[in-house]
């Protein structure tokens, strides 16, 4: 099964049991994602689809902060309930203590030495990370050790 079929699935099986909010967010999930196979002419992958809902989260997560500062909470609500929704398509993400050990092991192994050498780690930190790195965390950290 594809991982189109395997989300529309999911959705029709929200419907059936009336989820409303989990056929909403998995119905947009799934526009999204056949906008992206259709820009691609017909090849799609996995990690495409990965790419579609990490964009996906970053827009919720980006909306649930302006709903907050807008003092708008049941709209943030809703936008926290549909991430949970779409990270759970997402691979388990790195703890942060994962990611500290892999960015000291990359600055370690490439000799950087100051703030000057980010463009020399942060690519082999998320490229080792394999989708399983926050890069905003990475960066952090790394200008931590850095600095």
């Amino acid at each position: 099964m594809s991982f189109i079929e395997k989300i529309k699935s999911e959705m029709y099986g929200a419907m059936k049991s009336g989820e409303k909010l989990k056929t909403a967010t998995l119905r947009t999930l799934l526009a999204k994602l056949k906008d992206k196979q259709i820009s691609q002419g017909g090849d799609f992958s996995e990690k495409d689809g990965m790419t579609v809902i990490k964009m996906l989260v970053k827009q919720r997560k980006e909306s649930i902060v302006l709903y907050e500062k807008a003092d708008r909470t049941e709209l943030a609500e809703n936008e926290k309930k549909e991430l949970i929704v779409l990270e759970a398509y997402l691979p388990q993400m790195m703890s942060d203590d994962e990611i500290k050990n892999l960015v000291t092991s990359v600055i370690e192994e490439t000799g950087a030495s100051g703030l000057g050498d980010i463009g020399k780690v942060m690519p082999l930190v998320m490229q080792r990370g394999s989708g399983k790195v926050d890069g905003k965390t990475a960066n952090i950290l790394l200008r931590e050790m850095l600095g």
